[in-house]
């Protein structure tokens, strides 16, 4: 049985940059000596939340992303700026896509692609309630999006959303995985 080894990284050359879009070429070398280059995405991380108003709807932001050219309902969230924790992202993110607040809880970190740094912080947002309006950007325009927990299931079986494994791994950390 053959044994994994680690790669050693070789060089990194960024190939691409645009706001918080950033490619690195990456050579390694591979265990057999040879070498082999990889484009890797190097992202910040970021944060994002399953979010519960007080009778269980599940708050999902409505936007239009450019990769797939759809309209996708998603789970709020987004990069953690320099100067920011996760926690303080995620409940930023929340109120300026969403308007809402609530009891947020940390569940634990996912990583989001095998080409990506990016390292995810998963929360939790119980009793959410409106406490104001929607900052929508020039670039970000969102609508808020309530649905019951066995809609937002179904939704998350049909693939068509970003972030799904926060939604799963909130719902198993909540016990309202089934």
């Amino acid at each position: 049985m053959t044994k994994i080894k680690a790669w050693r990284e070789v060089s990194r050359e960024q190939v691409f940059k645009k706001y918080s879009r950033v490619v690195d070429k990456v050579i390694f070398e591979l265990p057999n000596s040879s070498e082999a280059d990889f484009y890797v995405i190097a992202q910040p991380p970021a944060a994002s939340v399953l979010a519960l108003t007080e009778d269980n709807q599940v708050i999902l932001v409505r936007q239009y992303r450019p990769g797939p050219k759809k309209i996708l309902e998603e789970l709020p969230g987004g990069f953690i700026d320099p100067d920011e924790d996760p926690l303080g992202t995620a409940r930023r993110e929340f109120r300026e896509e969403t308007g809402y607040d609530g009891e947020f809880e940390f569940i634990g970190t996912c990583l989001d692609d095998a080409y990506s740094t990016m390292e995810r912080y998963c929360y939790v947002a119980r009793n959410c309630v409106q406490v104001g309006e929607i900052q929508n950007t020039d670039t970000e325009q969102t609508e808020v999006v309530l649905l019951s927990l066995e809609e937002f299931r179904a939704r998350l079986r049909s693939g068509r959303m970003t972030d799904v494994e926060v939604g799963y791994l909130g719902l198993d950390h909540l016990g309202l995985l089934k």
